[in-house]
């Protein structure tokens, strides 16, 4: 498959509010759509099979760079077969997806960020299988350790896109370097080093904000979903997800003290006041400032240090990464991302999902993003693990992004995204806050947890 080098540089790319339903009478919700057309290279690929000549595509991505190279591969996907292809980015999309399929009006393809909800539309019987041509390409790109998340029962149905990496720790190297601090390699040493910061009474261990409007507290579940895996392995873990073990299980319970323990107020530099009170982007101005020395959060974060920070170049004011530390060995890795899934089987629905699997969507979305985010060293917020992808379109930080994780062997998907929405959305975020806020234990908020899973 021929490379489509877009160049955005000269393809105006425009947004507007548009129906989030996509022809629904939703009066009430909107999105942003991108109709950005795409300037590529002539490709000898052949045309797809007959079938769609307009193939719409939803999902939650809704920024300029997010939205903007999205809309600008698959349009050139779209040219290159004789398709006009839609993408529309949509701030509500999780409720909006659902009113869509309700009234009977859903799009082609749409991007999940759930694997929980896209498994619930599978077995409901409201998403399509993906045929052969897109099974056999998902598998050939992806490893099982990713497709597995878009595997419902034995039966592929969710291509990956995009991968999220997040257990990271930011941090700035000059800072740790004029304080004496040295890396952790362990969790003991990541503890040890977050006592040695409150003992020597300057600037705080750790910037932490959970904030984050209807999605308050997805940042604690993050952490837990960490400790998990560190104190009790991916067995655990599995069975946790799977309500194999209740919810409030005393190791999920330690876990989640382990969290509340390490945020204490000795340990938080809280940007708003508490850390229920500061939105979770706004933990990177208070880094390169110096108000904290570390924030644990995922390869997107780029996206929220401020413009024009230097990333892993060795200047003294640049941020970089490491590994959250593992207490056993084993290095596990807490990832995210997204799948697309078709809503119908139209062939060149699907020939679109096989070439979303391809390390050629991943490097030319990557590309697309980072000139959209201002190009040069910026970071782009996209990250693949799709194989074969050339790594040098990635900046050096992105590169150890990519190390990390392919060096894993270890791999779980947020476990919060996993879980039943009653629960990954809703009473884990709520009752998580309240725990952080002291309004209830870590016993407390998980017993309420375990009390609102559904039969």
């Amino acid at each position: 498959m021929n490379k489509r080098w877009i160049k955005l540089a000269a393809v105006p790319i425009a947004f507007s509010f548009v129906a989030a339903a996509c022809g629904s009478d939703d009066d009430g919700a909107s999105s942003e759509a991108t109709t950005a057309p795409a300037e590529q290279t002539e490709s000898t690929e052949a045309p797809a099979v007959e079938g769609k000549t307009e193939i719409t595509v939803t999902g939650p991505e809704r920024d300029e760079s997010e939205a903007g190279s999205l809309q600008a591969v698959l349009g050139a996907w779209g040219d290159e077969n004789g398709v006009t292809v839609t993408y529309i980015g949509d701030a509500d999309w999780e409720s909006n997806i659902n009113t869509q399929i309700e009234g009977g009006n859903p799009p082609d393809i749409s991007i999940f960020p759930q694997p929980g909800k896209l498994a619930g539309f599978a077995r409901d019987g409201v998403l399509t299988a993906l045929n052969d041509e897109a099974a056999t390409a998902t598998a050939t790109n992806w490893s099982e350790a990713w497709t597995t998340f878009g595997n419902v029962d034995g039966t592929q149905f969710g291509v990956p896109v995009k991968s999220d990496l997040k257990s990271l720790v930011w941090y700035q190297p000059a800072a740790f370097e004029a304080a004496g601090y040295t890396v952790p390699t362990t969790f003991d040493e990541f503890t040890a080093l977050v006592d040695t910061i409150t003992a020597d009474g300057g600037a705080k261990a750790l910037c932490v904000g959970i904030e984050s409007g209807q999605a308050t507290g997805w940042t604690y579940t993050d952490w837990v979903e960490d400790m998990v895996l560190r104190q009790h392995g991916a067995d655990v873990y599995d069975q946790w997800v799977a309500h194999e073990i209740p919810f409030n299980d005393p190791q999920i319970v330690e876990s989640m003290q382990t969290v509340l323990d390490i945020w204490s107020d000795e340990n938080v530099f809280a940007n708003s006041g508490t850390i229920a009170a500061t939105a979770f982007q706004d933990n990177g101005q208070p880094l390169v400032d110096g108000d904290c020395f570390m924030h644990r959060q995922a390869s997107f974060y780029s996206a929220f240090i401020p413009e024009g920070t230097a990333f892993a170049d060795g200047s003294p004011e640049a941020v970089d990464v490491f590994y959250f530390p593992d207490i056993n060995g084993d290095k596990p890795v807490l990832g995210a991302g997204t799948l697309a899934a078709a809503f119908n089987d139209d062939a060149n629905v699907h020939a679109l999902l096989a070439y979303m699997s391809t390390a050629d969507f991943a490097e030319t979305r990557q590309a697309a993003q980072a000139e959209l985010k201002g190009g040069g060293a910026t970071l782009s917020g996209f990250l693949s693990a799709a194989k074969g992808q050339d790594p040098s379109v990635y900046q050096p930080l992105e590169q150890s992004f990519l190390d990390i994780l392919s060096n894993s062997t270890i791999v779980r998907f947020d476990a919060s995204d996993l879980m039943p929405a009653e629960v990954g959305a809703g009473t884990f975020w709520t009752e998580g806050t309240a725990a952080v806020n002291g309004d209830k234990t870590a016993q407390e908020a998980a017993d309420a947890i375990e009390a609102s899973w559904p039969e």
